[in-house]
């Protein structure tokens, strides 16, 4: 009986893998497809955002979503019996895709598919690595060794690169395929360089797409058959020393209320929040009061988009909850009263 194909989607936070995985879905060409999602934080926008554009393809049975924790800390408590799950049903999907949290290190989830359990039933197709090309033009989340040894040089205490680079480095390091997404808003000549750069930190022969919303075609994605669990040795690792890791470095909370009677006043607070605290991302759903659809917020550095996406059914309750996640020390009481007070 031949393995089940695992397609890993790592990136860093707002690189745009829940938008990655809609398209997928949306032209899964009849493909029977089960999703994994792990989110860091309390409430579920990006599975909640996945089961919006749910289809034949993808059931919203098939849509699980593991909210203990960060997954590659997790793999025996949550990943593996959500795996065996999904392999044990009569009808199991022909291709299982994992979301993973922006934070996670993709190589201990790869290492789970070695387990007796796992091993003969699935195996992983591919690492696909999200990179938000803007973020990146701008100096956001990579690493400029340059940059970085002016800064040792100034500052003793900087013996070591910081969890963001590492994070960074760790998901290119074990991609089979690197998408630089959000290409649409970098400058021709600028996305050279960072596709030079890209090529410059990931293994030979890995290759790269440039995307702008996440429109990958399926046949990209799909069919790699890297076997990456048997791979690992060539898939380094800053953490390959470490029996555990974790990631104290990194706070998220959620601020919750009720309905939205402006929205400026609401996105100008996201936008201060961010600028005077180290928050990464904000993201969530707001309802606004005089809408019958709710509106998707995702704010990632100082840029901050949103959408509707579907209108509010009948039995739900009409809250509005924002994720902030950031880096430690996170100002809790602050940036929650600013953006309690403004969604009012």
């Amino acid at each position: 009986m031949s393995k089940i194909p695992a397609t890993v989607i790592t990136g860093f936070l707002g690189a745009g893998k829940t938008t990655l995985i809609r398209h997928l879905l949306q032209n899964a060409g009849g493909r029977r497809l089960a999703i994994v999602i792990n989110e860091f934080g309390d409430v579920g926008v990006d599975a909640d955002l996945v089961k919006g554009c749910n289809d034949a393809a993808c059931p919203e049975e098939d849509i699980l979503e593991l909210a203990n924790g960060c997954i590659c800390c997790t793999v025996a408590d949550d990943f593996l019996p959500t795996m065996q799950k999904l392999l044990d049903r009569p009808e199991p999907p022909e291709h299982i895709i994992i979301e993973t949290s922006g934070l996670a290190l993709p190589k201990p989830l790869i290492k789970a598919f070695q387990w007796p359990d796992i091993r003969t039933r699935a195996t992983v197709d591919g690492v696909i690595a999200l990179i938000d090309a803007d973020a990146v033009a701008a100096g956001r989340f990579a690493s400029d060794e340059e940059a970085l040894a002016a800064a040792r040089a100034a500052d003793p205490t900087l013996d070591h690169d910081s969890p963001l680079e590492e994070l960074f480095e760790d998901q290119l390091a074990c991609a089979d395929l690197v998408i630089l997404n959000k290409s649409d808003l970098v400058a021709p000549e600028r996305l050279a360089e960072i596709d030079a750069k890209i090529a410059a930190e990931t293994r030979t022969g890995v290759k790269r797409v440039h995307a702008a919303h996440g429109a990958v075609d399926p046949a990209v994605l799909l069919g790699l058959f890297a076997g990456a669990e048997d791979d690992l040795d060539a898939r380094p690792s800053h953490h390959d020393s470490e029996p555990d890791h974790d990631h104290d470095d990194f706070d998220s909370f959620v601020v919750t209320g009720g309905a939205v009677t402006d929205l400026d006043a609401l996105l100008n607070a996201i936008s201060a929040q961010i600028e005077t605290h180290d928050i990464l991302r904000v993201k969530g759903m707001v309802a606004l009061a005089d809408k019958p659809a709710r509106l998707v917020v995702q704010a990632v550095g100082p840029r901050i988009q949103h959408h509707f996406d579907r209108r509010w059914t009948e039995d739900e309750p009409r809250v509005t909850q924002l994720v902030v996640i950031g880096q430690q020390p996170l100002a809790r009481a602050a940036i929650a009263e600013a953006l309690a007070k403004a969604i009012g």
